[in-house]
């Protein structure tokens, strides 16, 4: 017998972030299949060691894969160890390292952030070029790493090639290329490529890859493509709390994933879902799309009135006060019903309105 109980109602769904979501079955299935007996800690487990073939397959020969917490932990510790204490890190206004780790990557790493303004929240050459330069000049940060986000916070998408342009301008600037891939597994699934197409094939250095937002528990990796773009990432992973104990239960969990196809399935639901619900709404009056739906990730503008309503009957965040967007995110679990659900509701709180 157990003690625990259900404090929540199962059949409640949100459309707020996909890290609402609860954890996929497969991977509740290979937690419980990784426990038992007793394995080595801190990451010499047979779990973690089979988990570096797997990412191999999905990413080369050079690949390298160091489990995480969490997705902070892993932009921060990755960025860490690609800088020294004098250099800076390119990234877009929007990046989710500038606006929301609470300033992680300037206090627990020290780093200079050199955000540029983007209109779709994707950097280009000639944009990263506005923070790209003073090399040389002691009194700048220099410019080291440029961050890109796919997908984007804005919920948009790079394309490999424009990847690869980015990536050839920084090497041939002596810099290095971080990717922040919370949501790669999506990207993937909606260019409907393989998770190397923009990561390893194109250049880029050094991969923060998401997996709470795909379906685990808890657990990001740190993948590490080209090793001469880092440094003491061993040490710096301990020294940032970021070194699990138990790391077996991570790993097992990015195994059930990355596998096999559980990866693919969850991102191509989630993007589904997200065109769906985009499709639901277009044409009510009063609701406007400004944004491409190009993985699960849709923006609407809505009368303030109503997103107030609305709120109350789902979770969702509002993104711009000013102009009232909001974004609605899909994931995993999200089924047909509940999108069609919260469709109905969108357009019974305009009419109400």
């Amino acid at each position: 017998m157990t003690d625990a109980i259900r404090r929540h109602d199962p059949l409640v769904k949100g459309f707020a972030s996909d890290n609402y979501a609860g954890v996929h079955p497969e991977i509740l299935q290979a937690i419980a299949l990784a426990n038992g007996g007793h394995q080595t800690a801190y990451g010499d487990d047979v779990y973690t060691e089979a988990l570096q073939e797997i990412f191999k397959r999905h990413f080369g020969p050079t690949a390298e894969a160091w489990p995480m917490f969490n997705g902070t932990g892993a932009n921060v510790v990755a960025l860490r160890s690609m800088t020294a204490h004098w250099e800076a890190v390119v990234c877009a206004e929007s990046a989710h390292i500038h606006t929301d780790e609470g300033g992680a990557p300037e206090r627990s790493a020290g780093l200079k952030l050199l955000p540029v303004a983007t209109p779709d929240g994707k950097l280009t050459p000639e944009l990263i070029d506005r923070q790209a330069w003073g090399f040389g000049d002691e009194h700048r940060a220099q410019p080291r790493v440029v961050s890109i986000t796919q997908t984007t916070e804005l919920g948009t998408l790079y394309t490999p090639e424009e990847i690869r342009a980015i990536c050839d301008h920084a090497h041939d600037l002596g810099m290095v290329v971080h990717l922040d891939g919370a949501r790669a597994t999506n990207a993937a699934a909606a260019l409907d490529v393989p998770l190397r197409a923009f990561t390893t094939d194109v250049g880029v250095d050094v991969l923060s890859f998401g997996g709470t937002k795909a379906g685990l528990m808890f657990g990001e990796a740190i993948v590490v493509l080209n090793p001469d773009a880092v440094r003491g990432l061993r040490y710096l992973r301990k020294s940032a709390m970021q070194l699990a104990s138990k790391m077996r239960f991570v790993s097992a969990q990015f195994e059930a994933l990355l596998a096999g196809d559980l990866w693919l399935r969850n991102a191509r639901n989630a993007n589904a879902m997200a065109r769906r619900l985009a499709e639901a709404v277009r044409d009510v009056p009063g609701v406007e799309i400004p944004r491409p739906v190009q993985a699960n990730a849709v923006f609407a503008i809505l009368p303030g009135d109503v997103t107030e309503r609305l709120q109350k009957r789902f979770r969702f965040y509002t993104w711009n006060e000013a102009t009232g967007e909001v974004r609605w995110m899909t994931a995993f679990d999200t089924t047909e019903a509940d999108v069609d659900a919260f469709a109905a509701a969108v357009a019974q709180e305009v009419g109400t309105a």
